[in-house]
C-alpha cells in the first residue's frame, strides 16, 4: 500500500444487537466497526461485533499495531473487543481511546470492567498484547501516528458520544455515530467535522416516518446525513448505523431514494472497501 493512501473498509455497519440471516444477506449484520488505514497504520472506530473478523484477518496479514478509538461504550460499540484477537498475542501493541466520559471514568477502567466477571470471564490480565490507554476530552486534537490528525467534538447521545474527523494525506474522513439531530437544525459541531470531507459515516438508524416515535433515543436520518453534507460540501455520505431489522430490501430503497438529492450517498455494507 502507498504511504499517502487513505483507505477504508466497513467491519460493522448495524446498531442495537448483530443480526444474521438471509435478509441480511447483502449489507451485513455485524455491529459498529470501520477500519481507516493510513499508509502503514491502521486506525478503527470502534469494537462492535465487526471487530472479531477485522481481528482475524489482521492476526492473518501479521499486523502487530492497532489503535482503537471508541465513539463511546454502549454494548453495540464494544461487545467486539473481548474477541479482538491481537490483544492475546504478545509482541502485538494495541491503544485504545475514548473521550466521552472525560472526567468520570478512563479508558482502562472501561476496558477493565468489560473484561471482568460477571460479563467476561477472561480478564485483561490474559492480554498478551502490550496494551496503551489513551484518555482525551471533546475537542481535543490527536495525534496517534505521524501525519495522522484526529479532531474531536461531542454528539448528542445519551450518555455523550464523540465524533471524529481523520486528516491524512491531504485527505479527510469523519465518523459521525451516535447522534440525534433537532429537526430544522444543522449541528454545528457536525458540519465543523465534517467540512469538505471525503467521507462522512454518519447515524441512519431511523428513516423520517419513524423519527417521531424514537426522539430521545440519540438517533439520527439518513435524510440529516443529507442536508448536513450538502451543506458542509462532503463529497460522499456513508447510511450507517443501520436499524437491525431494516433487511436488504428496505435498504436497497433507502440507497436509491437517497442518491436521488444526494450523488455522493451510499448504503454501508459490512467488508466493503474503498479508497479515499
Amino acid at each position: 500500500m502507498d504511504g499517502s493512501q487513505l483507505r477504508v473498509k466497513f467491519w460493522g455497519v448495524r446498531g442495537s444487537v448483530p443480526v444474521s440471516g438471509s435478509p441480511f444477506h447483502r449489507y451485513g449484520g455485524n455491529t459498529a466497526c470501520v477500519e481507516v488505514r493510513c499508509g502503514q497504520h491502521t486506525v478503527i472506530f470502534d469494537g462492535g461485533s465487526g471487530l472479531a473478523p477485522a481481528g482475524a484477518h489482521f492476526v492473518a496479514g501479521g499486523s502487530s499495531e492497532t489503535t482503537v478509538l471508541f465513539t463511546h461504550f454502549h454494548y453495540d460499540h464494544i461487545i467486539g473487543m473481548p474477541f479482538f484477537l491481537p490483544i492475546y498475542y504478545p509482541g502485538n501493541r494495541v491503544t485504545l481511546w475514548s473521550g466521552h466520559m472525560a472526567g468520570k471514568m478512563t479508558t482502562r477502567q472501561m476496558f477493565q470492567q468489560l473484561m471482568s466477571p460477571p460479563w467476561f470471564p477472561v480478564q485483561p490480565d490474559l492480554c498478551d498484547a502490550k496494551m496503551g490507554f489513551r484518555d482525551f476530552k471533546s475537542g481535543d486534537v490527536l495525534h496517534p501516528y505521524e501525519g495522522v490528525t484526529i479532531r474531536t467534538g461531542s454528539l448528542n447521545h445519551p450518555g455523550g458520544c464523540i465524533g471524529y474527523r481523520l486528516e491524512y494525506g491531504g485527505r479527510a474522513f469523519a465518523m459521525i455515530s451516535d447522534t440525534e439531530h433537532v429537526e430544522g437544525v444543522l449541528d454545528p459541531v457536525v458540519l465543523d467535522l465534517i467540512a469538505g470531507a471525503d467521507l462522512v459515516v454518519y447515524d441512519c438508524m431511523y428513516v423520517d416516518s419513524e423519527f417521531e416515535k424514537f426522539r430521545g433515543f440519540g438517533h439520527s436520518t439518513w435524510s440529516q446525513g443529507v442536508r448536513l453534507c450538502e451543506a458542509a460540501s462532503a463529497k460522499r455520505l456513508a447510511i450507517y448505523h443501520h436499524h437491525p431489522m431494516r433487511d436488504d430490501v428496505a435498504l436497497d430503497e433507502i440507497e436509491i431514494e437517497a442518491r436521488r438529492k444526494f450523488a455522493g450517498a451510499f448504503v454501508a455494507r459490512d467488508y466493503q472497501e474503498m479508497e479515499l
